[in-house]
């Protein structure tokens, strides 16, 4: 017997945006964790935002199918999250037909509560995915969809009152995603860059790596080592910020790193700004090395050779002692989910160091991980970043040094 409350997991993926496509999903007892249906489908040429919403539909049904009263629904896609939480307006054509849907088998469970979780705590669902994906390249079925027959579906049992509250989102997504005008707003098959965006205005991110320090200028690993802006550095801070209230004369707030290189770099701003409060969040802090700390690149190779091939092969391996990029990634994407919701349709400049800016960009970009080590960002090089509330983004400049030609 199934258990009452049953979570899903679910995620979809494109290998193009509109490519070939496939979803996954997952039904799990929230008590033990144990595995109790997998879905998975290759969908012909798609984009992401519809196979995320194919990737929870499955979900749904193969809960409804074991008799589930409540569901806790997991995706690591926020524009899903949110336009079935009735937050986000679905206004993408190819994307209300699915959102009904979905709104339509949450009305037959007594609740459903739907939370976003990164992309690491989603891997059994994404792996699903990526084997339908590759499956279909293969020319073949997915091996695991689905992993075991559904289950013979029980009797209704008794179950709580539904939650009214569930039940009346469900209805507004579903009213919406049938009346929603249409205006290309979904950000995997919106209107190329130089179209009209929606008349909501995007959250801008401002997106500024430190003053250059003694180890930038010796090409050293600096993490969390707390070094101070260098003297060429302070002069760095100034240009930027000069240069940073040219761009941007109505800024809501500065936030920055806590190491002192960048508090120093983002006071400097906020003072060109008329003394915007500097606001520290200790998600955007620099990568740590651990134990290549403070060492040159030559010295690392040297002393650890082997641990180098491995960390520059995969975004998961962490220096020994520190921190992998998979790691700094989900903080500095929390980071600037934190502040979209904080300051939307507002300017914010965000001063922060290469690890962090380069990963923010590499999603920003959809880019490959070979992203971060082909990019280069100057000390004091200012990047910057729309983003809409229905998940759009524009990336407008990367690493403008500019206003440092005269340093």
């Amino acid at each position: 017997m199934a258990p009452r409350v049953v979570v899903v997991e679910a995620d979809g993926g494109s290998r193009g945006n509109p490519g070939p496509a496939g979803y996954g999903a997952v039904v799990r007892d929230p008590g033990t964790g144990e595995v109790l249906a997998e879905r998975s489908e290759s969908i012909g040429v798609a984009t992401n935002n519809v196979a995320e919403y194919r990737g929870l539909i499955a979900g749904l049904e193969a809960a409804a199918e074991l008799g589930a009263a409540e569901v806790e629904a997991r995706m690591d896609s926020k524009l899903v999250v949110e336009q079935m939480c009735g937050r986000w307006q679905i206004k993408h054509p190819g994307l209300r037909p699915l959102a009904a849907r979905a709104a339509g088998l949450v009305e037959r469970f007594a609740a459903v509560r739907f939370s976003w979780i990164p992309r690491e705590r989603n891997r059994h669902a994404d792996a699903l995915a990526n084997a339908a994906m590759d499956a279909a390249a293969a020319g073949r079925a997915p091996a695991s969809a689905p992993v075991e027959p559904p289950r013979v579906v029980e009797p209704p049992r008794e179950v709580a009152a539904p939650d009214s509250a569930a039940r009346a989102r469900a209805r507004e997504v579903a009213t919406r995603a049938a009346s929603a005008t249409s205006t290309g707003t979904d950000p995997a098959t919106a209107p190329a860059s130089w179209e009209p965006r929606p008349s909501f205005t995007a959250t801008r991110l401002i997106l500024v790596r430190h003053g250059e320090t003694a180890y930038t200028e010796q090409r050293r690993y600096s993490g969390r080592g707390d070094v101070p802006l260098s003297e060429r550095g302070r002069a760095q801070a100034r240009a930027t910020a000069a240069r940073v209230a040219g761009l941007a004369p109505s800024v809501a707030a500065v936030v920055s790193s806590p190491l002192s290189r960048c508090t120093a770099t983002a006071e400097a701003i906020a003072g060109a700004l008329g003394g915007v409060p500097v606001r520290r969040e200790d998600d955007l802090v620099e990568c740590d090395f651990g134990a290549w700390e403070g060492r040159t690149f030559a010295e690392v190779r040297e002393g650890w050779p082997g641990e180098m091939d491995a960390w520059l092969a995969s975004t998961r391996i962490a220096p020994p002692g520190g921190e992998s990029f998979v790691d700094v990634a989900e903080r500095s994407r929390r980071a600037v989910d934190g502040l979209c919701r904080a300051y939307p349709g507002e300017t914010v400049v965000v001063v922060s160091h290469v690890s962090p800016i380069k990963l923010v960009l590499r999603d920003a970009l959809a880019a490959g991980d070979g992203f971060l080590h082909r990019l280069f960002l100057d000390a004091a090089g200012i990047s910057v970043l729309d983003t809409w509330p229905d998940g759009g983004v524009a990336v407008r400049t990367v690493n403008d040094t500019a206003h440092l030609a005269a340093i």
